[in-house]
């Protein structure tokens, strides 16, 4: 028995589909792991974490000091205000100009879970209409990104939103952030980021 299990453990690993088990990226504690870009607020209150629009209203990210290629990420927000957010992969930034895609965050019936290119194609692909309801305004929200070579599939709160399979995604590189839009008046809430790492 200890022989067949040492086999197949060495199979796995061989064959390069062994993978990293979760672990968070935020602390619950600070924003450590984390780059502040721009003027906007980041803050941690009650083991969330809060972005919330600053005088400047400009755009905001929060982005991870180490970058990520292939993953699946999990994480929960709340949309306290206005709601329009995102998160990126492979990014990366100068000032705030982000160059990236971002898995949407946003109020209701503006493509929650939809992949958009920063200065770029713009709108890669949006959800269906009928899965716009997906999305609990003013409630926590599950949200999941697997990102895996040149493919990206996003769930919301269990249901898959959106699957894309784009060469140029596939070449990226870069971090992981979370978005402040500009225009002012946002405020959403993080908790439970966590990110498993695949071979």
């Amino acid at each position: 028995m200890k022989r067949l299990l040492l086999l197949y453990s060495l199979t796995v690993l061989s064959t390069g589909s062994y993978a990293q088990s979760f672990k968070s990226i935020f602390n619950g504690k600070d924003l450590t792991g984390w780059t502040n870009n721009g003027t906007e607020k980041w803050y941690v209150d009650k083991k969330e974490l809060v972005c919330e629009s600053g005088p400047d209203k400009q755009y905001g990210y929060l982005s991870t000091t180490k970058n990520y290629k292939n993953f699946e990420l999990t994480l929960q927000f709340k949309q306290e205000a206005n709601g329009n957010s995102g998160v990126f992969i492979r990014s990366s930034i100068e000032g705030t100009k982000i160059s990236g895609w971002q898995v949407e965050v946003a109020p209701e019936n503006l493509h929650t879970g939809g992949i958009y290119e920063s200065y770029g194609r713009g709108w890669l692909i949006q959800p269906k209409p009928e899965d716009e309801k997906w999305l609990q305004m003013g409630k926590w929200n599950t949200m999941k990104i697997l990102v895996n070579g040149d493919e990206i599939t996003s769930w919301l709160n269990g249901h898959q939103m959106v699957y894309l399979k784009d060469e140029k995604i596939g070449k990226g590189e870069g971090f992981i952030a979370l978005q402040i839009h500009d225009g002012g008046g946002i405020k959403v809430k993080w908790k439970k980021i966590r990110i498993k790492e695949l071979k």
